[in-house]
């Protein structure tokens, strides 16, 4: 489960990397009329890093979703080599969630 519960959290890290780059991009294209060497040179500077985080991102995507293929590859062997322990596995699961949701 915490390998579930990591996949989670990376995807949920990549969505908001992809926010904060897509809202930085926005600031930088609202702020492209304003002058000066300071300023264009802060646009510049951001921009490369933008460029750089971009990549990373994609990196990062590949990695989560290869880390989810070998995932759902193990879970598959194991569902496939022992059906009967992941019948009673899920029963079990279902029951306490039954148990816990009827309870509120």
């Amino acid at each position: 489960m915490s390998d579930a519960s990591s996949i989670e959290s990376q995807e949920q890290l990549v969505s908001d990397i992809k926010s904060v780059i897509s809202d930085a991009e926005e600031m930088l294209s609202a702020t492209a009329d304003q002058a000066g060497e300071k300023a264009t040179k802060l646009r510049a500077r951001i921009q490369a890093r933008l460029a750089d985080a971009k990549l990373r991102l994609v990196d990062a995507e590949e990695a989560l979703l290869a880390k989810t293929r070998a995932a759902a590859r193990v879970t598959d062997e194991y569902v496939h080599e022992s059906p009967w322990t992941a019948i009673g596995v899920a029963t079990a699961v279902g029951v306490l969630l039954g148990l816990a949701l009827g309870r509120r």
